[in-house]
């Protein structure tokens, strides 16, 4: 065990009331209803010939094709994704954080297939929702009568001039999300800043994107390991938001400027990340008067998201709004079916709804789309409906951390009221972080979460 995690854990011992919360956690996630409210799976399997095929074999399309295949009998359900290892994104964050290996995000696609299902290893390179069918990389067209679309996001590092993923733990320069072994080469340069202090930056990107609370999670990581290695008064800690607030969320907003100016963490608005010329260490911000230098000792780049190219240049995207130039999928935000082409449907990050960009959410949003497929396969309706349920566990320094869970109306919509209060800082929701998440993210991937 490092030095680092001795002191993460002696700092982080709980009070006798905080243990008794995270039994109380664990009881209900042990004995509470596995199922969404209103998506429960049937008892007795739809009997159906339908070609289902999915799009994507991350969270959201791994989940899709287990509950499938819990629900119907005889569906033909194919899988599509070239990518064979399978990551715990979530986790992202805490190998950044120098918590967890890079081996604990890492398994493979293949182990959480469920029996019945077909999964082809190649990416979806067309999207043909007229003619109901998708064409592989290889050029295989596959025909379907229902589509689910769980295709991810693509990241865009290459939109800041002078940016580069192969740069990620070199001059300073950190990105947690580009994967497990960027998230370790962040860990390191981060690191090595909390050892000498120096000018940190920080920032979001313009566009839609995951977890939109990690930007914050890793700028007040990154404070506490200055102050626990007695740095932080040589450093200066900068936020550089997007637009005029630091969270969609406008109590949660108000809630971490409170905890960052009580820190020492200065926050610029109306800053996006531009260019950056990693020789100098200089970060070029487009503002609202036109462009800002700022030069930093480290720097924590999120690059700009948006749909993956294969459907950007389909139909399926929005024609227009704020979803339209980012390529989200056009769906109904509270079924999750597409507007235009019903047989279609999109789930997770592809998704083009006002939140909901988390693997909690896929929690929440696939149980919804898999109810009304089913239930039209057979010849009922569903009364499902998301409602834009999206968590983010927001670590707020080693060892504490505040369960923030909402909805699409911005209200708070706590999973465990009176136990866990969701703008307090706690080690039970920490430990939930950094412990309890993972094994029901994988019993969601197996349909029963």
């Amino acid at each position: 065990m490092t030095p680092d995690r001795q002191r993460i854990i002696h700092a982080a011992a709980p009070l006798s009331r905080e243990r008794r919360r995270f039994v109380q956690i664990l009881g209900g996630m042990a004995a509470g209803a596995t199922l969404a409210p209103g998506a429960a799976i049937a008892a007795d399997k739809v009997k159906t010939k339908a070609r289902i095929v999915i799009a994507g074999a991350g969270a959201a399309g791994l989940t899709a094709a287990s509950r499938l295949a819990q629900a119907l009998d005889g569906a033909r359900i194919t899988l599509l994704d070239a990518r064979k290892e399978h990551f715990y994104q979530p986790g992202f964050t805490l190998i950044g954080a120098g918590i967890k290996p890079v081996g604990y995000v890492v398994s493979t696609t293949a182990q959480y297939v469920p029996a019945g299902v077909e999964l082809v290893t190649e990416s979806v390179a067309e999207f043909d929702p007229q003619g109901n069918r998708v064409v592989t990389s290889s050029g295989k067209a596959y025909a379907y009568d229902f589509l689910i679309v769980a295709t991810g996001m693509q990241l865009e590092y290459t939109m800041i001039e002078g940016m580069d993923a192969r740069l990620i733990g070199q001059h300073g320069i950190g990105s947690i999300y580009h994967g497990p072994a960027a998230a370790h080469a962040t860990w390191q340069a981060m690191s090595a800043f909390a050892d000498r202090g120096g000018r940190g930056v920080f920032l979001r990107p313009a566009t839609e994107m995951k977890c939109a609370g990690a930007p914050l999670k890793y700028t007040f990581i990154t404070d506490d390991y200055l102050t626990r290695r007695g740095q932080r008064s040589k450093a200066k800690i900068v936020y550089n938001a997007n637009n005029k607030v630091l969270f969609s969320v406008p109590i949660v907003s108000e809630k971490v400027r409170m905890l960052f100016e009580e820190r020492g963490i200065e926050v610029n608005y109306d800053r996006v990340l531009k260019a950056i010329d990693p020789g100098r260490r200089i970060a070029t911000f487009a503002t609202a008067d036109g462009t800002e230098e700022q030069g930093y000792d480290f720097i924590h780049v999120i690059p700009p998201m948006r749909a993956p190219a294969a459907i950007r240049q389909s139909p399926l995207p929005w024609q227009s709004g704020a979803w339209a130039a980012e390529g989200w999928l056009e769906v109904d935000k509270g079924t999750l079916r597409h507007v235009r082409y019903p047989n279609v449907f999109g789930v997770g990050d592809i998704a083009g709804v006002p939140k909901g960009k988390t693997a909690a959410s896929v929690k929440w949003q696939v149980p919804v789309a898999v109810d009304h497929l089913v239930a039209q396969l057979g010849g009922t309706t569903s009364a499902a409906r998301y409602t834009g349920y999206t968590s983010c566990p927001l670590i707020t320094r080693l060892g504490r951390a505040m369960l923030v869970e909402f909805d699409y109306r911005n209200n708070l919509v706590p999973s465990f009221p009176g136990v866990i209060a969701p703008l307090e800082e706690l080690w039970v929701t920490w430990v939930m972080k950094t412990m309890a998440l993972k094994p029901t993210y994988l019993s969601m991937l197996r349909g029963r979460a």
